[in-house]
This record gives structure tokens, sequence and C-alpha cells, in this order.
């Protein structure tokens, strides 16, 4: 399976600001959570981006995307019906391709020298199908993800047949649906905010958006997908950080930090804050 492009969306009304907010990188430069966004995706070797985003927003996302902007199309979301009718809004642009599919709200630090979209884009075209990038979670973060169900794939590590996806589960239900053997008790595999899909995907959002008003979840999708073709999910070897929630931003912040080149100034200086504090 080849995977030429990738999809950003943007467009939601609480996360449209988020990717334009500026961050030190692991270089030390200053740069856009869009950018480092992007730079993510250049490391799988895809070249071709379309972001997804609220009208009127081009001109900021074109100045957030820095040296990279000649390598975006955009793409607008006309209104509000949720995070899956935004992915299915870059129907055209994925052309029925597989594609990439990250949200613009988080940010991602490997614990291997492959970035965490390159480890995910090597198992789907390994496996030739669909791979949803998850991460072991506790339960009392259900409210903020979507979530799967599966059993391991026989001798393999951190890969998962997909039995079934449910869209920010209660714990009850995650109980009942999600349980994953080999995980500790009250955590689950919550979607990581990357994918690599297929066009069955892509057409399966788009018979929902014709019979759904709004509201519609990429998870919605991803439970008929598990039905009708192989649809896998990989814990990466990295840790998400969305950048939307309380103090989200900081904690991507240092999460960069420490995994840059100026971890040691940044871990002396927190240091030595922490030792004025407790004075």
């Amino acid at each position: 399976m080849d995977i030429k492009k990738a999809i950003i969306t943007a467009a939601g009304k609480n996360q449209r600001t988020l990717p334009l907010q500026t961050l030190v990188d692991r270089d030390g430069s200053q740069k856009t959570a869009l950018t480092i966004i992007i730079e993510e995706v250049l490391k799988t070797g895809i070249e071709e981006m379309c972001v997804v985003i609220h009208p009127g927003d081009q001109n900021a996302y074109r100045a957030a995307a820095g040296p990279h902007a000649n390598r975006i199309q955009f793409v607008e979301q006309p209104e509000p019906r949720g995070y899956g009718h935004a992915v299915q809004c870059a129907k055209d642009f994925a052309a029925n391709q597989a594609f990439l599919l990250l949200v613009g709200d988080h940010l991602y630090v490997s614990r291997e020298v492959k970035g965490c979209a390159q480890q995910l884009v090597e198992m789907a075209k390994a496996e030739s199908c669909a791979v949803s990038a998850v991460q072991a979670t506790h339960e009392s973060k259900l409210p903020f993800y979507g979530a799967v169900g599966g059993r391991l794939v026989p001798g393999r590590q951190k890969l998962y047949q997909v039995e079934s996806v449910l869209e920010k589960p209660t714990p009850t239900e995650a109980e009942q649906r999600l349980i994953v053997p080999g995980l500790r008790a009250g955590r689950y595999l919550c979607f990581f905010g990357m994918h690599v899909l297929t066009p069955t995907a892509m057409q399966l959002l788009g018979e929902l958006t014709a019979t759904s008003n709004n509201g519609l979840t990429l998870s919605a999708a991803l439970s008929k997908l598990s039905a009708k073709e192989r649809y896998l999910a990989l814990e990466l070897h990295g840790r998400r950080y969305d950048i939307g929630v309380k103090y989200g931003l900081l904690t991507a912040q240092l999460a960069l930090a420490f995994d840059g080149k100026d971890r040691d100034e940044v871990l002396s200086n927190l240091v030595e804050m922490l030792a004025v504090k407790g004075e």
C-alpha cells in the first residue's frame, strides 16, 4: 500500500487557533505547532499535505506553515458538523488513495529514532491495511478520546486486530466492549491522534455524512471499517501531547525540551525554580 498524502484537521471551534501557537522545538528553534506537525509528516517521506480549516483561516495557517507553506493545500469545512465530516471534506484531495491523518492539536515525542508518524506509516505499508495509532490510557481519560477493543495479532507485540470502536466511552461501556487482553486493569487503547486510512474509510465517512446533520465522529466510520476489512491498531514507541487541554501547551513544551538539545539547561532551570519555591 502506497501512502503519498497526509490530511491534518484544524477546523474545530476549540481547535482552530491551537496549531498557530508557537513553541520551541527540539532543535531550539521557535516554531508553530503546525510547523512541528508538518515536519512530523515529512519524516515519513510524504510531501503532499492538506489542512482542513475553518472558513477564513487560510492566511493565518499559510503564515504558520512557515517554510513549508508551498507544500500545503487548504480545504474549508463550511459548517461545524464534526471531526468525521472535517476529514470527509478532504475527499477530493485524498483522491481514492490511502492517506495519513493527523489532528492539529496534538504533538508527538518518539522514544526511538523514527518519528511516531513514520512508525505508523511503515506498519501500514507492511500490513497493507488501515492502522490507527493508540496509547494505553487510564479510564479517567476516556471522555477525551475514541478507543478500540480487540486482540493481539498472533506472534506480534503492540499490534492489535480491531474488533470494536467507541467514541468517548464511559468506563462501564469500555469495560463491557473494549477489553484488550494483556492491558493493565483500568487501561484502554485510546486513539493517539494519527491514523493511516484506506479509501474504504473515506467512503464510509461519505455515507455517514449523507445521513448525519452534525456531530459526525471518525469513530463511527472506523467502527464500520472494522467489519468491512482488516483494520489494526498499533501502540507506538512514543507519547502524544494534547495542546488543547489544561496545561497541555506547557506539557508539550516540556516534552519537546526534554527530548531536545537544550535538555540539560531546561532541567537546570526547573531545579532552580523548585529550589526557590521551597525556600
